[in-house]
Formats: C-alpha cells, structure tokens, sequence
C-alpha cells in the first residue's frame, strides 16, 4: 500500500494509471491529481481493511451525525464572534434578526460581506454553517 505523500508525488500519468487499475475505467478527465491520489489512497485503505465497507461506511455517519448535533447554531440569544484582521466583530441574534454595528441585518451573508468586502457565506464566515 502506498502512502498518501506517495500518490501525491505522482503525475497525473502515473495517478491515472494506478487509478484505472484499481477501478477498471480512466479517471474523470476535470479532477485534480490530488483528488485522484486522495480516492487511490482511500481505495487502498479499504482494501487493506478487514472492515466491509458497509461497516466503514456506518461508523463514518455515526461520526458525522455527532458531529452535527453538537455544532454550534445562530438561535435566539446567541452571540457571534468573529476576529477579522486583528479586529473582533460581536453579532447578536435576537428580535429575529443579527444585530451588529448598532443595526438589524437580515443575514450573516450580509455582515461577512460588509466586514470582508467579499461575497462569503455569513453561516461559514462566524462558525455556526451545520
């Protein structure tokens, strides 16, 4: 079994190859050589596991499913905190709506844009996306 750094230093000839070998059909034509090394990996992974795949695939969405559960949430009363470039930016949600900067806002989307002048998920930005 190769290790990840392994596949990684390969070109995407070798990658393909290795892939169409272990997969019986050519790579698809757009994906990244990393990807293609991060799929061979996880491929081998699993071959060299005792574990079905079934059975790996059941713990990870046990994994997944507690890790959703305990994510942090933007409910009523929460309070948002975000340092940007050395400065804290404070949103409150109440009233049904994010305060920040002495105003309402409808949407995290639109505080992230405001504080980083870029279109960011508002969710993503403060830490609360599910």
């Amino acid at each position: 079994m190769m290790s990840f750094d392994e596949l990684s230093a390969m070109s995407r000839d070798e990658l393909s190859e290795l892939w169409s070998s272990r997969f019986g059909a050519q790579p698809p034509k757009k994906m990244r050589s990393n990807t293609l090394a991060r799929i061979v990996s996880c491929e081998e992974q699993w071959q060299a596991s005792s574990e079905s795949r079934a059975a790996i695939r059941i713990r990870l969405e046990r994994v997944v499913a507690a890790s959703t559960k305990s994510a942090p949430s933007a409910s009523e009363g929460s309070r948002l905190i975000r340092e940007w470039h050395g400065r804290e930016y404070v949103v409150d949600v109440m009233d049904g709506a994010y305060h920040w900067n002495g105003q309402p806002w409808k949407s995290l989307s639109a505080i992230a844009r405001e504080i980083t002048g870029t279109k960011w998920s508002g969710p993503r930005f403060f830490g609360v996306k599910r």
